[in-house]
């Protein structure tokens, strides 16, 4: 069955007030349990395929689906052994393993692990007893599949509370995703991710998986301004700035250009890419500019902090990114209407939650904050993508190739959201579209690749999303 919101994204009291809905609206909590069970069941079916599985099983409801998964599994001729550290302590629990009928071992060997010892909700370590039983069972076992999320997980931001936790082939999400399952370092240890559907539905500011974007050809009598002048403010490494411009050129604007100032000279540029050697008074009066970009290889002079003042102070669309975060201030922000999009790093984000006041946060509360703080769109990048805007519910994108990991990726996606911003789509869109050019030609590229060379694939990566 196809979940109604397979994009949403809950915390673990989102996911237990949707799920008190439920049971307000005549759903009980055992019809909920064979529903989750049935469904996790088929997955690991289809994995097992008749070969020896072992149910994990903790005292609590998601040990309960346990019991209904070995219940459906051996009715269908599966080997199947439970073990069960802990006796079920929930009414659900208890009544799900006694229409399980059997007796719980307690040590096993198979082919297949299905881990349901803890799932969302869980807050503290697991003791060292039950750790070793897991790690054993998971050392003992070729295949290992997570029943809702993998047992010793913070399902809110996807941190391991211990350490050594086994790593699984699969992770079966029940009712909804929650953030971990979309969340470093969690995120790394699941394998493959499916979502059973339990009747969930929406939830009110709930975070959402992004979906790719739809993007289109220019108009039929389109010229280079009408569909976008971006301009990259240079710095110290005027080389990152012709990065992001390059990227630019391939992300939809019709004209990109390098402002270098009146007395750089020191780099050479491709021949379609114009370089403006004028001042940045002449640049401002030109009012055919529709996006800025700053601080690819701003540098963090007093130079550089009087061009980010100067930008800013133009209220026009702009990326904020690399050097330029780290001199920004709140009260450069003051005086706009048009809100920012800033693009930082891990270490970045957390300069910037000490800059805004809402440092201590998890990941996902800072991004939320900061957007808030900033009063624009924050694109929290890394190998968990998170993008967070004013006014709207979290997205976190799919996770990307970690071949990204590379010297000047992170100048080729400034530039990209840059050039969404200058064709003139919403901030919010802009950071999802730039994100997704970014991924697709990643993909692309294959291993190994230069940020040239993923440059290269976004023409390909473009074409996809039309």
């Amino acid at each position: 069955m196809t979940a109604a919101f397979p994009q949403q994204i809950l915390t673990a009291s989102q996911m237990q007030e949707a799920e008190q809905a439920l049971l307000d609206a005549g759903e009980t909590i055992e019809t909920l349990m064979e529903r989750a069970g049935a469904g996790a069941a088929d997955w690991v079916w289809r994995i097992a395929a008749h070969r020896p599985v072992t149910v994990l099983c903790g005292p609590g409801n998601n040990g309960g689906d346990g019991y209904v998964i070995a219940r459906v599994l051996a009715e269908r001729g599966v080997p199947v052994q439970v073990v069960a550290p802990i006796p079920p302590k929930t009414d659900a629990a208890k009544i799900a393993r006694a229409k399980w009928g059997g007796e719980p071992v307690s040590d096993a060997k198979g082919e297949v692990l299905v881990d349901c010892l803890f799932g969302t909700g869980l807050g503290r370590p697991l003791d060292d007893s039950l750790l070793a039983h897991l790690t054993s069972l998971a050392a003992s076992h070729p295949i290992r599949i997570a029943v809702d999320l993998p047992s010793g997980i913070d399902s809110d931001n996807g941190e391991a509370l211990n350490e050594g936790l086994p790593h699984y082939q699969l992770t079966i999400s029940l009712g909804a995703w929650k953030y971990a399952h979309w969340m470093m370092p969690a995120m790394a240890a699941m394998g493959d991710k499916r979502l059973v559907d339990i009747g969930v539905g929406r939830v009110h500011e709930a975070a959402r998986l992004s979906t790719p974007p739809q993007l289109a050809a220019p108009a039929p009598d389109a010229h280079k301004y009408s569909r976008g002048l971006l301009v990259v403010l240079a710095g110290e490494m005027p080389g990152a700035a012709v990065l992001a411009a390059r990227a630019a050129q391939h992300g939809g604007a019709g004209y990109v250009k390098v402002f270098a100032g009146e007395d750089d000279e020191r780099f050479p540029v491709p021949p379609d890419l114009v370089v403006d050697h004028g001042s940045l008074f002449d640049l401002v009066r030109d009012h055919r500019i529709d996006a800025f970009l700053v601080g690819p290889g701003l540098g963090r002079s007093d130079e550089a902090q009087a061009r980010l003042d100067w930008v800013l102070a133009c209220d026009l669309p702009t990326v904020v990114d690399a050097d330029a975060l780290a001199l920004l201030e709140p009260q450069m922000l003051e005086e706009r209407e048009w809100p920012i999009v800033a693009t930082p790093h891990a270490g970045e984000l957390d300069a910037m939650a000490n800059s805004f006041g809402v440092a201590g946060l998890d990941r996902a509360e800072q991004a939320i904050e900061l957007a808030e703080g900033i009063e624009g769109v924050m694109v929290a990048k890394g190998p968990d993508t998170l993008i967070a805007a004013q006014g709207s519910s979290l997205a976190i994108m799919p996770p990307a190739t970690s071949w990204l990991s590379t010297a000047g990726t992170g100048d080729v996606l400034a530039g990209l959201i840059a050039s969404r911003l200058a064709c003139g789509v919403n901030p919010r869109k802009a950071a999802e579209q730039g994100c997704w050019l970014h991924a697709l030609a990643a993909r692309k590229a294959g291993p190994t690749f230069t940020a040239g060379q993923l440059i290269e694939q976004v023409p390909a990566a473009y074409a996809e999303l039309m």
